[in-house]
Order: structure tokens, then C-alpha cells, then sequence
């Protein structure tokens, strides 16, 4: 079962949709009606005069350097002469100049400055607040969008509880679990056996062609490993020998192989691999999977096992497939993964109907949030 909390803050995430959304509408539309280029234009000029500020102020103002505060007031000059005649809130930039064209500045005249610079100020910060607004309905889309993705998980989950709640638990089980036990078992057997007997070289090439096998989950073998097994004699030896081989002195090895060191190299940096290969990826899982996977996996298992164990094993192999044409196959299936994974306040909730219940608010929940989401622009 996921660990999504359920639907409860759906309801919310709608409201803050739609609330934000109506924000990002009610500030773009300020800006179309105030002229997006001209409060650019404004913008632009006010953030020049700021940085002209952030120089100068501290030593223009009381005692500070007088070649400063003569460089300020010039550059104050400039800017001003500079402005388009026909900005917006020009009248508060020259305001701004008449202020500075002292003969000594205070931090006061910088207040009043800014206090004359409101208006500019208030079109630079439409501009942000109609970014900022963009921002948080982009963000607040895309965490609707995930929301909704995490829902369907969730109903997928429920979904998946109900139908084991509906199983039969008296239902025949032992009709998938005995043929799918006894070919595990004989598969893990008959893989140790191979390992214990086979040269490396034999059983690693035989993993590599479970690359070819999807189903199939070994970890393909180290390309150093490989490449010793496949160049060196020892390779042709069963992987115990080669394990026991790493243990011995360098001395005692040099009877046995011709390179003790390349030895060394290869088997001791893959001891771990070696020891851990086992028949555990020919396995099928139990409760087993759907039909048609394990219709493929099984498949998969034939031509595997086909290519190292006894016939034994592959018949074995070929009686879990054609389990999968039973017509009570999904019945039984489900029954055994009721027994293997309903616990007991799970089967509490299926029946005081608690899992059903929110299995469709779950869904309610869903299709309201994904209304919204296509009810409203990107």
C-alpha cells in the first residue's frame, strides 16, 4: 500500500489553485492596462537611480568625501538629462535631482528621495509582484499535477486491496503453490550444483546470456572477472576452487596456477559476486506474479534452465507455465495474496467497509483535482 495520506488536503490544493490562479490573472491584468513596455522602461530606470544610490550615499551624505559627493551630483545630472522625455513618473526623477542638488546631503534627503521615487517604485514592484505570482502558479500546478499521480497510485493500491478483499481464502492454493515450490526448489538445487561443478568460465558465460533475458534479474558479472576467466587456465576451474585459491599464500599458489598475482587480482576483487551467485533470479516469487508475467517469465525460465540443469528441472520449469492457463488461475492468485498479505486491520476495513470508502472519496478526490487542472491554463 502507498503511504499516501489520502485526499483530505485535495480540497485545499484546489482552493490555493484557484485563488493563486486568479492572482496571476488580476496582476497580468494591471500590467496590460499600465503597459508592460512602459513599466519596463520605468523599472529599468528606477533600479539605475538604486544603484546610483548604493555608491554613493554613505560617503555622499554629511562629512563625507566632497569629491564624492561632487561625482554624485554630477551623475545625478546625467541620469536625469538621459531620462526619455516622454517616461513615466519623469516629473518624480527630476524631483529625485532637485533633492540632490545640495550643497550637503543628509540621510533625510535620501528618505525623501525614495518617498519622491513611490511611484516608479510601485510600477518596478507590479512587474515583481507579476513574476512572483507567475512563479507560485507554475509551482502550485506542477504539485497538482504530482498530487494527482500520487492519487492514482493510491486508487491503484485500493483498488488492488478490494480485489483481495473479495478473494476466496478457502480457494485451492496449493494448486499454484505446490508446482511453483517444487520447481523452485529443484532450480535452486540443481544451480548449486552447476556452480559447484562447472568450470567459471562455464557458469559465468552461462550469466551473460541472461542479459538477453529481461526476466531474468542477474547482475552480469565484472568485465575483469570475465576477462580472466575467459585468458587464464584457472578459469576452467569450478568457482569454490578459485574462492579456496585466494586464500592460499602466494607461495603455495604458484604450484597451482601460473600467475598467482592476476589470480589474486580477478577472484579477490569478486569474491563477494562469486559467493552470492546463486539460483535465487530463476525463482518464481511467491504469491506468483499476474499470469501473463509469469507466462513470460516462465518462458524465460525454460530456455535458462534448458541451458545447465537436468530435464528434471526444465519440466518443472514448463508445468509453473502452463499454470498460467488455468481459468481459475487470477482466483487463485488472489486468494493466496490475501492469505500472504492482508493483515488484520486490513481485513477490518474491507469489512466495515472502511477501504471502500475511501477508495471512492479517494477517486472523487481525483477527478475533482484533475477538473481543475484542465478547467485552468498552463
Amino acid at each position: 500500500m502507498s503511504d499516501d495520506p489520502g485526499p483530505d488536503d485535495v480540497a485545499d490544493l484546489i482552493e490555493d489553485l484557484a485563488e493563486t490562479h486568479q492572482a496571476a490573472e488580476d496582476t497580468e491584468a494591471r500590467v496590460t492596462e499600465r503597459g508592460e513596455a512602459d513599466l519596463k522602461t520605468v523599472a529599468r530606470q528606477y533600479d539605475r537611480l538604486q544603484s546610483l544610490f548604493d555608491t554613493y550615499e554613505e560617503e555622499a551624505t554629511g562629512d563625507g568625501d566632497f569629491e564624492v559627493f561632487i561625482q554624485f551630483q554630477e551623475e545625478m545630472g546625467r541620469f536625469v538629462d538621459g531620462l526619455p522625455e516622454d517616461l513615466s513618473h519623469r516629473r518624480c526623477f527630476e524631483e529625485v535631482d532637485d533633492i540632490m542638488q545640495q550643497r550637503r546631503l543628509s540621510e533625510s534627503d535620501f528618505e525623501r528621495a525614495r518617498d519622491a521615487l513611490s511611484p516608479a517604485a510601485a510600477d518596478a514592484a507590479l512587474l515583481d509582484e507579476r513574476d512572483a505570482t507567475r512563479s507560485r502558479y507554475g509551482k502550485l500546478r506542477t504539485r497538482a499535477e504530482r498530487r494527482v499521480r500520487e492519487l492514482d497510485e493510491r486508487i491503484a493500491d485500493l483498488e488492488e486491496l478490494v480485489a483481495m478483499g473479495e478473494a476466496d481464502l478457502d480457494a485451492p492454493v496449493e494448486r499454484l503453490r505446490a508446482p511453483i515450490d517444487a520447481y523452485n526448489n529443484a532450480v535452486v538445487d540443481a544451480f548449486r550444483e552447476f556452480k559447484r561443478e562447472a568450470g567459471a568460465r562455464e557458469l559465468l558465460g552461462l550469466i551473460e546470456t541472461t542479459a538477453s533475458f529481461p526476466l531474468v534479474d542477474y547482475r552480469q558479472p565484472p568485465a575483469k572477472l570475465t576477462e580472466y576467466v575467459e585468458t587464464h587456465p584457472p578459469g576452467t576451474e569450478p568457482i569454490p576452487t578459485l574462492l579456496n585459491y585466494v586464500d592460499y599464500s602466494k607461495s603455495k599458489l604458484d604450484h597451482y596456477v601460473e600467475d598467482a598475482t592476476a589470480l589474486k587480482t580477478a577472484i579477490g576483487t569478486s569474491q563477494t559476486y562469486l559467493r552470492r551467485l546463486d539460483g535465487g533470479p530463476l525463482t518464481v516469487s511467491w504469491p506468483p506474479p499476474a499470469a501473463e508475467e509469469l507466462r513470460f517469465f516462465a518462458r524465460e525460465l525454460v530456455q535458462v534452465t534448458g541451458r545447465f540443469a537436468p530435464e528434471d528441472v526444465v519440466a518443472r520449469a514448463r508445468t509453473v507455465r502452463a499454470l498460467t492457463d488455468r481459468d481459475d488461475y487470477g482466483r487463485l492468485r488472489r486468494s493466496a495474496q490475501a492469505h500472504e498479505q492482508l493483515d488484520d486491520a486490513e481485513r477490518e476495513r474491507l469489512q466495515s467497509g472502511a477501504v471502500a470508502a475511501d477508495l471512492n472519496a479517494t477517486r472523487a478526490a481525483r477527478e475533482d483535482l484533475a477538473a481543475t487542472l484542465s478547467e485552468l491554463p498552463d
